[in-house]
């Protein structure tokens, strides 16, 4: 089944569903057969490999807005003099300010 398939269903998470359980088109869903529904598709990861996707802001906390872009420093050439890290997939970072131990 296709993530996006608009001529043959709107939704592709409700016809996986619909498909498993037996249930005809148009009919309702029996939802207490349903604990959960967890889906993945490539169509985001590929969105962020072809950078194609929304714009994107990375929140974190004050301090850490660089902790993507510093990792782990594993890298197999650990004494390269230059170093070719990949473009980040957020475009711009806000730091907040985090809550103090003791309330507001």
């Amino acid at each position: 089944m296709l993530s996006e398939n608009p001529e043959q269903y709107r939704d592709a998470a409700v016809a996986g569903i619909r498909k498993l359980l037996g249930v005809a088109p148009g009919q309702p869903v029996p939802v207490e057969q349903v604990e959960c529904v967890k889906m993945g598709t490539t169509v985001a990861t590929n969105a962020l490999l072809e950078r194609k996707g929304e714009r994107t802001l990375l929140v974190t906390t004050r301090g850490f807005r660089d902790g993507l872009r510093i990792a782990y420093q594993n890298r197999p050439r650990l004494f390269d003099r230059n170093v070719m890290l990949p473009e980040m997939l957020y475009e711009s970072v806000v730091e907040a300010d985090e809550r103090h131990a003791g309330g507001v």
